[in-house]
């Protein structure tokens, strides 16, 4: 099975938004994503999530997020195996498999082949899945080179179903008492592959990939959870069956309970595209004039409701200069002299298509016994004084 070609017209639109997206991160206008006001003042949540562990690195604080684009520094990591030492001049990936032209490709093959930006956020997928895992997500401007062309070039066999791909992280896994070194790897299928959006990373918001976020080149595919977005990439295959590595169909599964005629039926389905989402971030006020702040993802975002202590839906703003079809948008709502006591916060995103994003008692998410996908609508609770 071949794709139809990316042609010269498309490539040379898609380098066009490329420009645009570079612009733009660089809008002066950009660093008021969270607009700050002389004299405000935060009101901290009273259910903010216990310090991270050690083995959850740079969790995003929401009450102190300021930015659209998440500092390099300050990004989320997340890590399977080893964090690989790779060296770029050593480094190559290899495209093989179900291909007729098998390829293989170093970092500065890639970086001569055409550039292309893509602003997106990157979610875990167990994130907010538990209470002391809520901010592993963060926004970039990730750039590199397109997949699809360099795979309409290997010629995709008739036979090649998915395309797999694989990182240099490493390690060892026993399934039915056979041990072996496996490395880090996810699957897309072949459509899923040749969206124009993926690509071959190797710069992160204007700089070199950072060592933890997959240095020298990744996978960015954007509108999917973390873990499809390989890192340390290797080794490309195309291959003509299913595949079912630890990470694909072992781990990273999500368990659903389904009620079906007063029957159960258990669902096992591999974490593939990031859900509908949003999150009130952060209270401020200046004297008795009070601003809730939050953002919204996983899908492009139509608009924003906020309710405050079971009153009715209301409807958000959207901040300037905070969209892009791959990117959280982030929204305010003015909450003017709200009364002295406890209230509650909650949120809710609506997508282009009118998917409205769930309770945490909707069966999507109440039937649902893993923690990866949750994304529920979040209750947060805070104090006026």
């Amino acid at each position: 099975m071949k794709s139809s070609p990316i042609t010269r017209r498309e490539l040379l639109m898609q380098a066009t938004t490329g420009l645009v997206g570079w612009a733009f991160l660089h809008s002066p206008l950009l660093a008021h994503a969270f607009p700050g006001r002389s004299g405000e003042v935060l009101v901290p949540f009273l259910d903010q999530p216990p310090e991270p562990t050690s083995s959850q690195a740079n969790l995003l604080d929401w009450s102190h997020l300021d930015s659209w684009i998440t500092s390099n520094d300050k990004f989320f990591r997340v890590s399977h195996y080893n964090i690989p030492e790779v060296s770029t001049e050593d480094w190559k990936l290899e495209i093989i498999g179900q291909v007729e032209r098998p390829m293989t490709l170093t970092l500065n093959d890639i970086k001569r082949r055409q550039k292309q930006n893509v602003i997106s956020t990157l979610e875990c997928s167990g994130n907010h899945g538990f209470s002391t895992f809520a901010g592993a997500i963060g926004t970039a401007k990730w750039s590199g080179t397109p997949l699809a062309p360099i795979l309409e070039e290997t010629g995709i066999l008739e036979n090649g179903i998915e395309v797999v791909f694989f990182g240099s992280d490493e390690g060892e896994e026993e399934v039915r008492k056979i041990k072996m070194r496996q490395n880090f790897a996810r699957s897309l299928s072949i459509t899923e592959a040749m969206q124009p959006d993926n690509l071959l990373c190797y710069e992160m918001n204007g700089m070199s990939l950072p060592k933890d976020n997959g240095f020298p080149v990744r996978l960015i595919v954007p509108g999917w959870y973390g873990i499809a977005n390989v890192k340390w990439l290797k080794r490309i295959e195309v291959r003509d069956r299913r595949y079912m590595g630890r990470f694909m169909a072992k781990d990273y599964v999500t368990i659903r309970e389904e009620k079906r005629g007063g029957e159960s039926v258990w669902m096992e389905t591999s974490v593939g595209r990031t859900q509908i989402k949003s999150l009130a971030a952060k209270v401020t006020h200046i004297s008795k004039k009070y601003h809730i702040y939050g953002a919204a993802w996983g899908r492009p975002i139509k608009s924003v409701e906020v309710r405050i202590d079971n009153g009715p839906w209301l409807e958000t703003t959207f901040v300037p200069n905070s969209e892009a079809e791959h990117a959280w948008r982030i929204w305010r709502y003015d909450w003017n002299k709200p009364a002295a006591g406890e209230h509650t916060i909650v949120s809710r995103a609506i997508d282009v298509d009118g998917n409205i994003q769930p309770t945490m008692d909707d069966p999507a998410i109440a039937d649902k016994h893993t923690y990866w996908e949750s994304n529920g609508q979040v209750v947060r609770r805070i104090q006026i004084n």
